[in-house]
């Protein structure tokens, strides 16, 4: 990992929170991701189950982790299980973690290897009259890949098929959503990352730059700032590319005149940043740039004020959607008319901001939490990025930070981030 040790209590304290809602006399398994094959006999890069790094911090693959908070044995409570450390291997893919190093990573005393897992596993599951097992419960979850949770969900439950069996998931769901003070520590560490890159970008973009030499700038600030890497792939789109929410090429080159659409985030400790920012390519925006830049800010603001535990999805969204209306009425964009005749189900706004307001973030991205129509809870962090896009103007301005939701008032961990016209203008003419 490129960074620096976090403090176990983050992971303590997520399987403390996690096994208090367990149902007595139950076991609960998690497992790691798998290892996917890209071509020939390369591998992708690997990527930790979700839930296991937020219960464990570990980010080696072939890991395992059981919760039995009713093991006669208190040793045997918590159980973290790594793979065996293999001098052969080691030589070519790099050293593998020692119990004492998994130890100080997790929190975890007892520390077995994969390969006398199955013996101690099969005593405990007699004991236990439960088994919760996990699964992919994200919302946005669009692959049907049998990947390694699920396999293992089949196998346990043809080796003991009269135990009753739980989702981990579920729990986790709830849980992971409302974040501890331990982690918003981490995300504040990629939210700074984050700051460091954009302000970079804003004393190196001029006409004549290239989207990749942009998106070039970023990694380097996020690598020499310990970040793992990238949340998600960095959008940087100039022009009328501005316009495609996931315009991911980044191979053209930046021009006078127009303006340019950053959306990327640090990657650090496990947890992610998300920014987007729209400045002008030459330094200075156009009075109608201007104009609009100032109506997706103030959506931004209105937004980040109406946010509160309690509220849903969906009910912010029509608020934002009512509020979106008056603005393009103001920008010349739409008519009272359109606005009196629209249709309820596809509101005239929608031709102008055609995707959602927020999303939950945290580990991943796409962060775990509530349905549309069940309330924001206290402690959640969201994403807040309203957006413009003209296609008659070849404009496409969005402006995001990201908020962690408090019982009284809300946090903006991109507080410090530059995000008015003149904040921006001023850094670029430095």
């Amino acid at each position: 990992m490129k960074y620096l040790p976090l403090d176990p209590q983050l992971f303590t304290r997520n399987r403390q929170r996690f096994m208090a809602k367990m149902q007595p006399h139950s076991i609960a398994i998690f497992n790691s991701n798998d290892e996917l094959p890209s071509n020939g006999d390369a591998l992708y890069p690997f990527k930790q189950n979700s839930d296991l790094y937020w219960l464990t911090g570990i980010e080696q693959e072939d890991t395992m982790l059981v919760l039995y908070p009713d093991n006669p044995d208190p040793k045997y409570r918590e159980v973290l299980v790594l793979v065996r450390p293999n001098e052969l291997k080691e030589k070519w893919d790099g050293r593998r973690l020692r119990k004492a190093e998994a130890q100080a990573i997790s929190g975890i005393a007892t520390i077995i290897w994969l390969d006398s897992l199955d013996a101690a596993l099969q005593q405990w599951i007699h004991e236990a009259d439960n088994i919760y097992l996990n699964t992919n419960e994200n919302n946005r979850k669009a692959s049907l890949v049998p990947v390694r949770d699920y396999r293992y969900a089949a196998e346990m439950q043809a080796r003991y098929p009269l135990h009753h069996y739980l989702r981990a998931a579920k729990l986790v769901k709830e849980l992971r959503v409302v974040k501890t003070p331990e982690e918003i520590k981490v995300m504040q560490q990629a939210m700074d990352i984050t700051e460091k890159a954009f302000r970079r970008l804003l004393g190196f973009i001029r006409p004549g730059v290239w989207e990749y030499e942009i998106h070039a700038e970023i990694l380097h600030e996020f690598l020499r700032n310990r970040a793992t890497g990238e949340a998600y792939s960095s959008i940087i789109a100039s022009g009328d590319r501005a316009r495609i929410l996931h315009y991911i090429a980044n191979n053209q080159e930046c021009k006078a005149g127009e303006l340019i659409l950053m959306d990327f985030g640090a990657a650090y400790g496990g947890y992610n940043a998300d920014l987007t920012r729209t400045v002008p390519v030459s330094g200075k925006f156009t009075p109608r740039q201007r104009q609009v830049y100032d109506a997706c800010l103030h959506l931004h603001n209105y937004a980040k004020s109406i946010l509160k535990p309690g509220i849903t999805i969906a009910a912010y969204h029509e608020k934002m959607g009512v509020e979106a209306g008056r603005q393009f009425v103001q920008l010349g964009l739409l008519t009272e008319g359109d606005i009196n005749n629209q249709d309820p189900d596809n509101p005239a706004y929608r031709k102008y901001l055609y995707h959602g307001i927020s999303h939950y973030l945290g580990v991943d991205v796409h962060d775990l939490g509530p349905s549309f129509q069940q309330p924001i809870p206290e402690g959640a962090v969201l994403t807040v990025e309203p957006g413009i896009y003209i296609e008659e103007e070849q404009m496409g301005i969005r402006i995001e930070n990201n908020i962690w939701i408090g019982a009284n008032a809300n946090t903006d961990l991109m507080k410090n981030i530059p995000i008015t016209a003149d904040e921006i203008e001023t850094l670029m003419k430095k």
